[in-house]
Parts: structure tokens; sequence; C-alpha cells
């Protein structure tokens, strides 16, 4: 009797991550621990080059660095977020600053976690771990795929959000952010509440950050901008529609 043949199980594709920073022993270190971690890894030493390689192989994640030559990183960022291509692809910002106002600048600029040096190698890998796991849950759980209310929608299937039918360029980060208002209109979050679903309870930001977010996606919903309400002295909600009596 011959002997049962298997046939060979197609290699899994490792995560790729898009490494752009300017210090080259930096980039060593970090291309080093990411492969050790089981990712592929892509690297640019400027801004301009960066953005390239993010148009041309669409990595799962881009850890960029906010001085970089010929671009900055914050012009990297935005060029990222407004292009139809990369503009889902999470971002963890490096920086040198620590200021409250550059990691806020990072923040309204679309970066999804953000790392000031310097840092700790073990804590990078986890901040990029967690975007990832965050977005294949997306992914692979898409239920409720549509939310509606009072003309704002979102399609978690194909990670789409849309005013009266406009499609809206929102950042991971805001799209998380209207989901969660979206689905309870009326409840008020608390900034912290909102902190942990859009961005992660993990994540190492400022209570203001939200506020930027929240501005942001106020901004990108126009003539809806005022269905987000602020609740003083506890955070935002979704503006609850109001139900019409019959006469």
């Amino acid at each position: 009797m011959s002997p049962l043949r298997t046939e060979p199980q197609p290699a899994m594709s490792k995560p790729k991550i898009l490494v752009i920073e300017d210090e080259r022993s930096l980039v060593e270190v970090l291309t080093y621990n990411l492969e050790r971690e089981g990712f592929e890894v892509l690297a640019a030493t400027d801004g301009r080059e960066g953005l390239r390689l993010a148009q041309l192989r669409l990595p799962d994640l881009i850890v960029l660095d906010l001085m970089l030559p010929v671009m900055p990183g914050l012009e990297v960022c935005r060029e990222l977020r407004t292009g139809s291509r990369t503009r889902e692809i999470p971002i963890v910002m490096l920086t040198a600053k620590a200021e409250e106002s550059d990691q806020l600048v990072g923040f309204a600029m679309g970066a999804d976690d953000y790392v000031t040096k310097p840092y700790s190698m073990k804590v990078l890998v986890q901040r990029i771990k967690k975007e990832l796991r965050r977005r294949q849950t997306q992914e692979e759980h898409p239920a409720g795929t549509v939310i509606e209310s009072q003309g704002v929608s979102i399609d978690r299937h194909s990670h789409r959000a849309l005013h009266k039918g406009e499609e809206l360029p929102l950042t991971p980060t805001e799209f998380r952010l209207l989901e969660v208002l979206l689905r309870q209109p009326g409840r008020a979050f608390t900034r912290f509440e909102l902190m942990d679903a859009a961005i992660g309870e993990d994540a190492v930001v400022l209570e203001r950050t939200i506020d930027v977010h929240v501005k942001s996606l106020r901004k990108k919903l126009g003539e809806a901008s005022e269905l987000i309400e602020t609740v003083r002295g506890v955070g935002y909600r979704f503006h609850e529609p109001r139900l019409v009596m019959e006469p």
C-alpha cells in the first residue's frame, strides 16, 4: 500500500512593517528586533522614499519618525491619510519630541499611536502587535457590519464611513471613534472610555488627545458635525434622534 501523499501547505505570509527612520543605526536595531518577532521589514531613511515605498508595497503597519529629511514625518502622515490605498494603514509615530503639543499634532495628522525616544524595544513591539491585532479583528469579525443614524453610517465589512451617501475620509482611529458613538446614540462617553475604545487601553496618551480626534472627526462630518455633542465635565455623545409622535 503506497504511503499517503500530503500536499505542501502554503507558507503564511509575514506581516509587513515599513520603518521610516533617518538614523541608520536605529533602523538596523529595529529591523533586527522586528524580524526576530516574525515580521517582514521594509526600511526607508527619508520621508519621500518612505511614502513611495508605502504606496508601492502597501505594508500592514508603518513605524514613522517625525523628524525626517526631504519630507517631514507629519507631511508623510498627511499624504498617507489622504491616499485611498494607504489611509487605513496603521501608523505608529516615533519622535524625540515629548511635548504635549507635538503629540497632539501627531494624532491630529492621523497617527494611531505615539512613542517617544528613547523607548523600550519591547514596548514598541507590543504597540505594533496591538495595532495589527485590532486591524485583524476588524477584518475577521465584521458582525453588525452596517450601523446608521441620522444620515451617518459605517460599514465595518468594507471599512467605509458615509454621510448621506458621501464617503468620509476617516483615519482608522476616527473610524473606531465614530463606530463607538454611533452604536449608542444618546449615551455620554467619558474621554477615557473613548480613548480605550478608539486608541487602546495600553496606549500612553493625553486626555486631550481624544479632543483632537473629535475635532478632526467633526470637521470631516461637515454639516453633520453637530451630531457629536460635547457633554460638559464628561466627554461626548452622538445626538439621540427624537421620536416624532403621530397626531
